[in-house]
């Protein structure tokens, strides 16, 4: 039997619920991490503040086990889920939690205080002694102290001898009652007619096997410590018929008994004979056996404290003590013998120490010599009365006169009365007792020396005894009635008491203590229990009233036993049972009835117990005879079926109610074990089992009850329909969603606790959550019909329940599942519209009022754009749409319309950089502003994007057309790059043009030339006129190399910077290239040489540092006008004679900045 619980009761709960609260307060001294806290508070809120909880507190269900059994299973979900920590294992982490969450479990306080004594209601689950459940019956069937005394002396509940005795003779009056029944037949109504027969059978072979029980007790474990087993039935012990006297036959040997004697000397008295310096001593024998002897005492103080110990098998024995002293004479053999003493012990007398006379020899001084002794003469365990008496009977004792009669228990069914002489250990004669009755008995006619009378009487048999007192007449009676196992019980006469009054003896009523105690019990008006038959009574009835009020006490205890008797309790039970032949299904019947009354009033019962029970029962009445009987009563049948429609009802209603019946799957196993107690009631036989298809309906009629009541309590506890009538939209739709947060807690509840239990039926608990589902859509429905049009705020509900019914197997794509997306399809397809449009003006609006400062990747408009269209396929993703093919359109849809914004976005920066370009300047002042490097940057940041926006997963199966789509938006961003680096490189050559043309001036033959070579002749004979300076040049070349570094700067991407550099390098050298070409019949002028080399040297030096490649740098036409110059600087320096100041087209020159 498994070991209970302690039961937590409101109190206790609601001290929990305080410490749990101030842990979250921060009023304990418990140092936690933050996981662990929001374990407690998910506890708290979840567990403890359930009002499912307090419910099963109050039905006396719930233990302080259970409690850390469901904390236990929600921190091992939550530490699972937990990264990997090296160093410290989830395991080491659980025993921590769970030993901090004890701490605050049984509190402070709870942990300094001393355990106090346990009550008699929490020891109930130990092995109780006789005493303490003398106790619990007597708290159980409300019985005063003073009337369970007076039963207990009565009745002599401590004498295990009448008991026994007791024992005997109900079995014997239930035999003659099974006899009077086939006699009379007048038996109970059965569903069989052939069962009568069979039935007084059973009620034979139950006593009968009782008797055999009793008979193999073994008497030598009598006594004091003797205890009344168990009597078990066995269905391998033999029956034993008590009727048949032949068939246990007694010799003389049989009844040999075992004594054991004390004897103490303690002192002589009276001693004048001996000189007061003499040593004297003692002697004592039993006859027949070893002597033994005192210390020696000198004849002045003769004291002895010795005992003796000796053992004997005579019921009669004869003891010898004997005086000696000393002899001093020199010639003496033997010590002298000063007196002696004869003694014949029995067990009945005294075990005071008395002062004897003692005989002495002839001519002795010592005339009045005495002797202090004790003798105690142990009786043995079977030897049940002994005395002297009268006796003559017609087959033994055949002469009246006075014996030593001894009454002997050879085994419990078993006695003998026997007669001893002196120093014999066999008797002289013996008579079993089997089927005598013994009374008392009015004084026979002649025969003299005897006062009080009874007999015992046999068929055929009659022996009359005579005892010379009353009170010895009434022990020997109560011996042999509790011997014999009548059922006639003797009743002392009436004028035992004023006999003896007559008599004087005022002092001590010449009774029996029972009878003293029966006269007490009169008076408190307990004599009619004393004196009742056991055998008259109607046990089933009695029986069901002791269960029930057992049963009452058992579930008041401190012990969550649901429905468990305690094993003192199941004791008692058993034995009543036993001892009064009570039916097995009568009993479970009952305990049933009991068991669903109370379960149908709210407190928990264990299911498994209803299925032992239940089980038993209907083996019975389908004639599987769990307990041996074979018998079916027609009442028995007809309870059972009334029980096991109650049963049926009960177990459909709790499988209804299965989140509050087993709240947090508590008591573990219990939902389980309903079901299968459910399939078991469901059967109509023992041996066919219930098609699962029957189940099945029975589970799925209830489930679909389930829902109703669960979503019933749910709204109850949200006020729900309160919420949806009053409120606004705004309040309606926060209530649903609310509502819906509930729901999907209370459906993962049943997995999480209940869902073990019907894994069976996966499909009812899908059929379950979608009639709850359903129930739920009628508010949501009304919630969203009552929201304004083009409302986005329900949004988050759809995506809430769409993230649970996805994750579901059984609830995805089901029938709540597809109506919730019939319901949002529209909203977001008309989402997505005008989000479309509302980008598409947008762009419009902004592009015509950019004004291309840079922000982030871009522009503000281009960063507005990017982020909508993220954030709407963000939108659409987090929807995480179930049905694919609606999933694959809006995907391609907001892919599309990706693509399509970005390729406005790129064609309308195309515009404003080639209207930007316009604006800039044609000089060498031209510095390429930061807007032109924002409109790269958004084409940049738009081609980042479109690798996000624009391509569609899994666009394999899309085919060719959505990939040639996407790949248009990729060549029109290229296109478009190569367009404005195009534009922008131009509006650099345009420079260098401006620049050449300048120096177009110098060249020979023109009429410009031939002033300036005049005017510088001619001013060159009176003053010193300078020559042409580098300024041009140098011009040139900081406008290179500061939008060089503008650029570098402010465009993000390196590739199209080297792209640029590229065209922008090979350009410039083809434009110089170009310009040569023109002139190639004519001499440079030195000041063009000059300011060409310059800038050419500069503009590779500089190109190359940008990264432009040497293959880039050193082409053909690079070559060209570097060959070219290199003609033009030899014959400059030939001819002229300031030559060009340092300036050259070798390698090795390094010449200096400030060279003009």
């Amino acid at each position: 039997m498994a070991r209970r619980q302690q039961k937590m009761n409101k109190q206790q709960l609601q001290t929990v619920k305080e410490r749990f609260q101030g842990f979250m307060n921060g009023e304990t001294q418990i140092i936690a991490d933050e996981a662990f806290f929001n374990a407690i508070q998910s506890y708290y809120e979840i567990f403890l503040k359930s009002d499912r909880v307090a419910r099963m507190v109050s039905s006396g269900g719930c233990s302080a086990n259970d409690f850390r059994d469901v904390f236990k299973k929600n921190i091992e979900r939550r530490v699972r889920s937990l990264p990997e920590i090296d160093g410290l294992s989830k395991e080491t982490v659980l025993s921590s939690w769970m030993a901090k969450f004890d701490t605050i479990y049984r509190g402070e306080e709870d942990l300094r205080s001393k355990p106090a004594r346990m009550p008699m209601s929490a020891v109930s689950e130990l092995i109780l002694s006789k005493e303490q459940l003398y106790e619990m019956f007597q708290q159980i069937l409300g019985i005063k102290k003073i009337e369970h005394q007076l039963l207990y002396n009565s009745c002599q509940l401590d004498n295990s001898d009448e008991q026994a005795a007791q024992i005997r003779r109900e079995l014997d009056g239930r035999l003659q009652m099974a006899e009077q029944l086939a006699k009379e037949r007048k038996t109970l109504k059965f569903v069989q007619k052939d069962m009568e027969n069979m039935y007084i059978e059973e009620l034979r072979s139950s006593v009968n096997l009782l008797m055999a029980n009793l008979e193999s007790l073994p008497v030598a474990k009598g006594g004091p410590e003797f205890k009344l087993q168990k009597l078990k039935r066995s269905q391998n012990s033999s029956f034993l018929d008590i009727g048949d006297e032949n068939e246990v036959q007694l010799s003389k040997s049989d009844v040999v008994l075992s004594f054991t004697l004390e004897i103490v000397i303690m002192e002589v008295q009276g001693l004048k004979s001996v000189a007061p310096n003499r040593i004297v001593y003692c002697t004592m024998e039993v006859e027949g056996g070893e002597k033994l002897q005192t210390d020696q005492a000198e004849a002045s103080r003769p004291q002895w404290g010795t005992q003796g110990d000796f053992t004997t098998t005579h019921p009669r024995p004869v003891v010898k003590i004997k005086f000696f002293t000393e002899s001093t004479g020199v010639l003496a053999l033997e010590d002298k013998e000063l007196g002696k003493l004869v003694l014949y012990p029995t067990p009945n007398n005294l075990k005071t120490p008395e002062l004897l006379t003692m005989v002495t020899p002839k001519n002795s001084q010592d005339s009045d010599l005495k002797m202090k002794l004790a003798v105690k003469m142990d009786k043995p365990p079977n030897m049940k009365h002994c005395g002297y008496l009268h006796a003559l009977g017609q087959k033994v004792w055949k002469r009246w006169k006075k014996r030593y009669f001894v009454l002997v228990q050879v085994s419990q069914y078993t006695f003998a009365m026997c007669s001893y002489r002196e120093k014999k250990s066999e008797p002289q004669e013996l008579m079993q007792l089997e089927g005598y009755t013994v009374d008392y008995t009015e004084p026979q006619p002649g025969l003299d020396d005897g006062r009080a009378f009874f007999n015992a009487v046999k068929e055929g048999d009659t022996v009359v005894y005579a005892s010379n007192d009353e009170q010895d007449r009434v022990l020997w009676v109560q011996a042999m009635y509790r011997a014999t196992g009548q059922s006639y019980k003797p009743t002392p006469p009436s004028q035992v008491q004023k006999l003896n009054a007559k008599k004087g003896s005022t002092q001590l009523p010449d009774v029996p203590i029972s009878q003293f105690y029966a006269d007490r019990a009169q008076k408190q008006g307990m004599d009619e229990f004393i004196a009742a038959d056991p055998c008259k009574f109607d046990h089933s009835t009695l029986f069901e009233v002791l269960q029930r009020k057992t049963l009452e006490h058992r579930l008041n205890d401190s012990y969550s036993c649901l429905g468990w008797f305690s094993p003192g309790q199941v004791f008692v039970l058993d034995e009543y049972c036993s001892r009064y032949g009570l039916r097995g299904c009568h009993r479970h019947l009952c305990y049933l009835k009991e068991l669903i009354e109370r379960a149908e009033g709210g407190t928990m019962i264990d299911p498994t117990l209803l299925h032992y029970s239940f089980a038993f029962c209907a083996s019975h009445v389908h004639g599987n005879r769990p307990d041996g009987i074979g018998t079916v009563t027609v009442e028995e049948k007809e309870r059972f079926n009334q029980i096991k429609e109650r049963l049926l009802s009960l177990l459909e209603n709790q499988i209804t109610h299965f989140r509050y019946c087993f709240p947090f799957g508590r008591p573990e196993g219990a939902l389980k074990a309903t079901l299968s107690l459910l399939e078991r009631v469901l059967m109509k036989d023992i041996a066919t089992p219930v098609p699962p298809e029957d189940v099945k309906k029975v589970v799925r009629k209830c489930l679909e009850k389930s829902a109703l009541i669960n979503y019933s309590h749910l709204s109850e506890y949200a006020k729900i329909e309160e919420a949806l009538s009053q409120g606004t939209p705004n309040k309606r739709l926060d209530d649903v969603i609310r509502l819906a947060e509930l729901c999907i807690e209370v459906l993962q509840q049943n997995e999480e606790h209940h869902y073990e239990a019907f894994s069976w039926w996966p499909d009812l608990m899908a059929e379950h959550a979608e009639i709850f589902w359903s129930l739920f859509a009628v508010d949501m429905d009304a919630t969203l019909e009552a929201q304004p049009q083009d409302s986005w705020d329900t949004f988050p509900l759809f995506q809430l329940l769409n993230n649970y019914s996805r994750n579901e197997p059984l609830l995805c794509n089901g029938k709540y599942h597809k109506h919730l997306q019939e319901l949002f399809i529209p909203l977001v397809v008309r989402y997505i519209d005008l989000m479309e449009s509302a980008i598409a003006q947008s762009i419009h609006k902004s592009f015509e009022q950019e004004t291309w400062q840079p922000v982030k990747n871009g522009s503000s408009t281009s960063e507005d754009l990017f982020w909508k269209l993220d954030a709407l396929q963000m939108f659409v993703y987090d929807l995480h749409w179930p049905e694919p093919e609606f999933s694959q359109h809006l995907d391609q849809r907001l892919k599309l319309m990706a693509s399509d914004m970005i390729e406005a976005c790129v064609k309308r920066t195309r515009v404003a950089f080639e209207a930007k370009l316009q604006k800039l300047s044609k000089s060498t002042d031209l510095r390429v502003p930061s807007s032109v490097c924002t409109m790269f940057n958004v084409l940049v940041d738009a081609k980042k994007q479109s690798t996000k926006l624009c391509i569609l997963e899994g666009a394999q199966e899309s085919g060719k057309q959505w990939q040639q789509y996407h790949s248009k938006i990729d060549l029109l961003i290229e296109e478009t790059f190569k367009e404005m680096i195009s534009l922008l490189v131009s509006k650099f050559v345009f420079v260098l043009e401006g620049v050449l043309s300048k120096l177009s001036r110098y060249d020979e033959g023109t009429f410009f030339s031939s002033i300036l070579s005049f005017t510088v002749k001619a001013a060159a004979k009176y003053v010193d006129v300078p020559q042409p300076g580098m300024d041009l040049a140098d011009t040139y070349i900081t406008f290179v190399r500061q939008n060089q570094d503008i650029l570098r700067d402010k465009v993000n991407e390196e590739m199209y910077i080297e792209h640029l550099f590229d065209r922008w390098y090979t350009t410039t050298i083809k434009v110089v290239c170009v310009w040569l070409t023109d002139r190639m019949d004519l001499q440079l002028h030195l000041y063009q040489l000059k300011t060409l080399i310059k800038i050419v040297k500069k503009s590779y030096r500089d190109f190359r540092l940008q990264g432009v490649l040497e293959g880039t740098l050193n082409s053909k036409t690079y070559e060209t006008v570097q060959t070219r110059l290199t003609v033009e600087e030899a014959t400059a320096s030939v001819s002229e004679s300031g030559g060009l100041q340092g300036i050259t087209m070798k390698d090795s020159d390094e010449e200096a900045e400030d060279v003009k």
